[in-house]
């Protein structure tokens, strides 16, 4: 072997999945397939419901998260009128992400196996008070204490803001919605994005605004990073797209939503939006590989 093959270290590859409700269980096709084709990223990096993705792959729960988004989600113990009336809120995060997911639950995530991946794990929330992100690690996380995920997951009107600690926080999508300089800055070299929407699509800022005005009477700070989401993403977008020329970046996106709503719920929608993932996911093997053994 040369000096130079010698002293080339292995690149490191981050995986991100931006959620989008119930358009994750795309990624949750992605990482399916990513399990069955023994991808090891080096790091996870999960935004509002692409946390509960990341965590079940890091875990090797294959299909875990399918079961959550094509059958639990479906069920008026997740959303129903009863949930508006009682927790003020259009779903009920505690029933997918404490009744159901902790070791006493219908479908417990794996906790001891996710702890025991070396890959690491970053979950984004937003700060209510700031607007700032906020990035949880593994340390943030205990055996049936997975409130950093409904931290993420708690879009501002349609939920209240999920305490962890001493603080208050809303979905991470508002702050850091493709936190691709994030992973970089954290020692990534090459990037798997997973989006939920195809990679032509930007967002527009209409719906921002008005949400804003509700979210500003209690939360002014994180209602002004709301209102500029859309501003964010598509520089973002734009910031990726760009990478992706250059190598850096893969970007695995569906073709289409199918008709998937954020908060929607139709079954054929989401069995198409994942069957898409599975068959793009075959894409990552190769990129990961090349990078990692480069």
């Amino acid at each position: 072997m040369n000096e130079t093959a010698q002293n080339k270290q292995a690149g490191k590859v981050a995986v991100i999945d931006v959620g989008g409700g119930q358009r994750g269980i795309y990624g949750a096709g992605v990482f399916d397939t990513c399990l069955d084709d023994k991808v090891r990223f080096d790091m996870t990096y999960g935004i509002s419901a692409g946390s509960a993705n990341v965590t079940s792959y890091l875990a090797g729960q294959r299909g875990r998260n399918y079961v959550y988004y094509s059958q639990y989600c479906l069920r008026k113990e997740y959303k129903s009128l009863k949930v508006l009336m009682k927790q003020h809120a259009f779903i009920d995060l505690h029933y997918v992400y404490e009744t159901l997911s902790n070791s006493d639950g219908e479908y417990p995530l794996d906790y001891p196996a996710m702890m025991a991946n070396p890959a690491l794990c970053t979950v984004i929330a937003t700060e209510a008070e700031t607007g700032f992100p906020h990035y949880f690690t593994k340390e943030d996380f205990a055996q049936d204490q997975y409130q950093v995920i409904i931290a993420s997951c708690s879009v501002p009107v349609f939920t209240r803001p999920a305490p962890v600690g001493s603080h208050l926080y809303f979905d991470g999508a508002i702050s850091n919605p493709i936190p691709i300089q994030k992973a970089f800055d954290d020692g990534a070299d090459a990037v798997v994005l997973i989006l939920t929407r195809p990679k032509n699509f930007f967002r527009k800022t209409s719906s921002d605004k008005w949400l804003s005005k509700i979210l500003k009477r209690h939360y002014p700070e994180a209602a002004k990073v709301f209102a500029r989401r859309a501003l964010t993403y598509n520089r973002q977008l734009r910031e990726a797209l760009e990478l992706e020329k250059q190598g850096k970046v893969l970007i695995v996106a569906p073709d289409s939503i199918a008709g998937m709503k954020t908060l929607g719920t139709d079954p054929e929608a989401g069995e198409k939006l994942y069957q898409k993932g599975l068959k793009d996911g075959k894409a990552i093997a190769d990129f990961v590989d090349r990078w990692q053994n480069q």
